[in-house]
């Protein structure tokens, strides 16, 4: 299949995902020389989840994350657009929703908190993704925005792009059902803002005391927020 490109056309994306599901969880730990784990540590850490909690878990993917989050004794639902990849998850024992960013298959104010890991990036309209994820939150419930972002050292973040642009397509041909998907994956991590640029965003769609964490060097920057009251 021919990879998606940086328009997002929503039935792309998820035929992409659809095509790289079967070894999606063994390609991201390589890629990421096993960071992937400890990202999902920080994620369940910064959401402050506790038992009894609902908590949307978006662009789940195989429900790796999902079963992550569950730790915490909350429930946790996994929804991602991409069936194949819900498909390759079914053996995680949570509850799985095909369901579009943009138009999510829940009612108003009925999670305590949301999160969203290595998938607004690939949302077509991600402004209009937060917007959606508000909807759906509580007054006072809580955001983690779980995303690749921009390295804080210059000469790191040079290193960081060269790695992006040449090794990471051509460790995917080794590990991945489909590497031209990693291509589209070097360019969307490209073009996406920075972490002061993002949490702008995040506020203008209707959340409150956004501030970020960076990780790993910027590689990966976990952006929380707090739905407004009212």
């Amino acid at each position: 299949m021919s990879r998606a490109t940086l328009d997002k056309d929503p039935h792309e994306v998820a035929s992409m995902f659809d095509a790289v599901a079967r070894r999606y969880d063994l390609s991201n730990t390589v890629l990421s020389l096993g960071q992937d784990r400890s990202w999902r540590r920080a994620t369940r850490a910064a959401l402050q989840i506790k038992s009894g909690d609902a908590v949307l878990d978006l662009a789940a993917g195989t429900a790796v994350s999902t079963v992550e989050l569950g730790r915490s004794g909350a429930w946790c639902v996994a929804c991602d657009f991409s069936v194949g990849m819900l498909s390759a998850g079914a053996d995680r024992p949570v509850p799985k929703v095909a369901g579009d960013a943009t138009k999510l298959p829940f009612d108003d104010e009925v999670f305590d908190a949301v999160t969203i890991s290595f998938g607004l990036r690939n949302v077509v309209d991600h402004s209009e993704g937060l917007r959606e994820m508000a909807r759906v939150t509580k007054p006072g419930g809580r955001l983690v925005v779980c995303e690749f972002s921009t390295p804080t050292v210059p000469v790191f973040r040079t290193v960081y792009k060269e790695y992006l642009m040449r090794a990471l397509p051509t460790v995917a041909r080794a590990v991945s059902s489909d590497p031209e998907a990693y291509v589209y994956l070097a360019e969307s991590i490209r073009a996406w803002p920075d972490q002061p640029t993002l949490a702008r965003q995040i506020g203008a769609a209707g959340w409150s005391e956004v501030r970020w964490r960076n990780l790993t060097g910027g590689i990966v920057a976990l952006h929380a927020a707090t739905k407004k009251a009212g």
